[in-house]
């Protein structure tokens, strides 16, 4: 029995990430489906921008998985498919987008956050530190007359 439902979750995750895929996009040759589920997985959607399109159900990424299987029965390679869809769409529709000067902010932009924010810390804790607190002014004869007063009757109720 626990087989059975062991088993039955396997084939439901399993297939969770093939829905994406419609039967009639997969090329008859198995390699070549290989290769197109590979470039699918690195390519991101444009329209759900956190998936790849090998796993979105918009009708543009469905586009987009067709022009890739196109693309390879016409014989390009893997990085000739990648290098179109860049040269289409920009480094945008890569999950993973070169390192270079257009994509700097993007790799190291947190990086810099992280480090503008522990200078902040730094900086502020610095000027908490050097801040001298200035003794309390002693109270005059009058306000110590009034605080024995206070606390006179204080005391007798």
């Amino acid at each position: 029995m626990t087989r059975a439902i062991a088993i039955a979750l396997f084939l439901i995750l399993a297939a969770g990430s093939a829905l994406a895929v419609d039967p009639s996009e997969r090329l008859a040759d198995p390699a070549l489906e290989a290769r197109a589920r590979a470039l699918g997985s690195e390519l991101r959607c444009l329209v759900c921008q956190n998936q790849s399109i090998d796993d979105s159900n918009a009708d543009l990424a469905h586009d987009l998985r067709v022009l890739i299987r196109e693309r390879l029965m016409a014989g390009d390679t893997d990085p000739q498919v990648l290098q179109f869809m860049v040269r289409r769409y920009g480094d945008f529709i890569l999950l993973r987008p070169p390192v270079k000067p257009a994509t700097y902010l993007l790799w190291y932009g947190p990086f810099g956050v992280l480090v503008l924010g522990a200078i902040g810390v730094v900086i502020h804790l610095h000027r908490r530190a050097g801040r001298v607190v200035p003794a309390p002014m002693p109270l005059s004869v009058e306000e110590q007359r009034r605080l024995k007063t206070l606390a006179a009757e204080d005391g007798s109720q």
